[in-house]
């Protein structure tokens, strides 16, 4: 059988070579990867057997689990493909995605079912589901919702499944524009280059170049990394898979919330050598749990500490370091349409989020409507952009994916939405989102739809949403409102409100009541008036 740049294809290899070895520690749950590759084949064989195919979209509904990798890699095997969804998201958003992605089959936790039977009337396709059981008590059979250790009983484990492909798809949601998540499409190749890789993390010959010598960069001693994102998130998500590529051990935070003196637990008794986090929003709890126990755990095995998604900022740096004076400490740069693109320590001349060489890969291009899109000269400010190794679009977004990904001198190139200047030195100096786009602890808000949930409530007339500083999360949602009439808000109140609408994490953490919300003539926000209320504080209230 040929073998490809294809998640499962490689993995099966990896397997081969190393099946003892541990893959996945969640809890007290452990699997080597023998056992994880049996696994996956009988739900491959179960999901085949209800029908699922190739190119069929699976929704992966889970908290962290060794389920959650067991299903992804049978989805690969049989080349249909896993789709994240967010276990924060309420109705409405749920809706969206089970509706936009087309799923035709759920693995899910127990805990969800009545969220999902709430949704799934609008996704007529979508007949299959697997629970992995847990205490809730919530009702799996009124969707008909087979338990996940009973779909696999019986199931074959051979590795009997048609030959894939390296344009067999790996479809990451994501935050968009509206707010509402996009489904960025990533050919198998694509993202183990562009995003994994490319199999030479571990390795000083650097990315593999034919798909079987992917088995040969499995060390004799594996590397004990955890992530401590959920898998839901792309982070967590494609780190966990350049670990099992690698031969090594993934270990995942079984929690729902980290806190710091539990993770600490972990290293000390998985004896973790490279822990990835997402941010301050994670180095924070971490931090604070050292500083109150010091000496409380035997942490000699830690010599890496790397952060991407959300701003690592250089204080929260130098704190790890005075815990792990020889640690290696990493803070990447990147997105779920671009894997990843670098690595700073945040920025050049203390400008920008982070500062990266100009490559045949990267570069700045400027998008200024109604003029071609060319590369910038020097000096210039345009939009962080890739090509090469990129996703081939949105799924099921044929607009958003012809304003993302241009044609430059005959060449296909991903526009990033981060504004970037070309510097004289040829590196690229990286500024953020032009679209007011919030980073907060590594979770994407967006400011229209906080505004939409927001005014919902009777007695807001209007308001704005900006991004204020937060020591922790780097960011956060602070809402600038009118009211209707003498009405009286709290914050408390309008929190509880919005929940109806949007999850938690995007729930505004200030609340500025002003008599009118700063507005263009032409009637569109006034971003940075209402940015420049937030910061001064004199309209705030609890």
């Amino acid at each position: 059988m040929a073998k490809y740049f294809n998640i499962a294809d490689m993995y099966e290899m990896v397997a081969d070579k190393v099946p003892a070895r541990d893959a996945l520690v969640c809890g007290d749950n452990r699997a080597t990867y023998a056992t994880l590759e049996q696994r996956a084949n009988q739900l491959a064989h179960y999901l085949a057997g209800r029908g699922v195919r190739a190119g069929d979209h699976v929704g992966l509904y889970l908290y962290n689990c060794n389920e959650y990798l067991e299903a992804m890699l049978a989805c690969f095997k049989l080349r249909a493909v896993p789709i994240n969804v967010n276990y924060r998201y309420v109705e409405d958003e749920l809706l969206y995605i089970f509706t936009n992605s087309d799923m035709v089959a759920c693995i899910h936790n127990q805990e969800f079912s009545p969220h999902i039977a709430a949704v799934r009337s609008g996704s007529p396709e979508l007949l299959t589901f697997v629970h992995v059981a847990d205490d809730s008590g919530c009702d799996a059979a009124a969707i008909a919702s087979v338990e996940y250790e009973s779909a696999l009983r019986g199931q074959s484990v051979a590795r009997d499944f048609p030959d894939r492909a390296d344009s067999d798809l790996f479809i990451l949601y994501t935050g968009g524009t509206t707010g509402m998540p996009k489904g960025v499409m990533w050919p198998h190749k694509n993202v183990f280059f562009a995003a994994m890789g490319g199999g030479g993390w571990f390795h000083p010959d650097g990315a593999i170049t034919a798909p079987e010598q992917i088995a040969d960069r499995v060390g004799d001693f594996p590397i004990v990394g955890m992530a401590l994102a959920p898998l839901m998130h792309g982070a967590c998500w494609w780190y966990a898979c350049i670990q099992l590529l690698a031969g090594n051990t993934v270990v995942l935070n079984p929690a729902r919330s980290l806190v710091g003196e539990e993770i600490w637990d972990i290293v000390e008794r998985e004896k973790v050598n490279a822990i990835t986090i997402v941010g301050d929003a994670m180095a924070v709890p971490l931090l604070d749990a050292l500083e109150a126990n010091p000496g409380r755990w035997d942490l000699s095995s830690v010599f890496s500490v790397g952060s991407g998604g959300a701003v690592f900022s250089v204080s929260k740096q130098d704190a790890f370091r005075t815990h792990f004076p020889n640690v290696f400490i990493t803070n990447s740069f990147g997105s779920s349409e671009s894997g990843n693109m670098g690595m700073d320590g945040g920025g050049k001349k203390g400008q920008g989020l982070g500062n990266v060489s100009k490559s045949e890969f990267m570069s700045v291009v400027s998008d200024v409507e109604g003029e071609p899109h060319r590369h910038v000269a020097p000096g210039e400010v345009g939009i962080f952009a890739r090509s090469g190794y990129i996703p081939v679009g949105y799924y099921n977004d044929p607009v958003k994916t012809a304003k993302t990904i241009v044609d430059v001198d005959g060449k296909q190139w991903l526009l990033l939405g981060d504004e970037a200047r070309l510097e004289d030195d040829n590196s690229i100096t990286v500024f953020g989102r032009g679209s007011n786009c919030i980073n907060s602890g590594g979770e994407k808000v967006f400011p229209e739809e906080v505004e939409q949930a927001l005014k919902a409530h009777p007695d807001i007339f209007d308001c704005l949403v900006v991004g204020t500083p937060d020591e922790r999360y780097g960011s956060r949602v602070s809402a600038v409102v009118a009211v209707r009439g003498n009405a009286k808000l709290t914050l408390e109140s309008v929190q509880e409100d919005a929940r109806k609408y949007i999850a938690g994490y995007k729930l505004p953490r200030e609340l500025h009541i002003v008599e009118q919300v700063p507005r263009a003539p032409s009637g569109k926000p006034a971003y940075p008036k209402a940015l420049e209320i937030a910061l001064a504080g004199e309209h705030r209230v609890g």
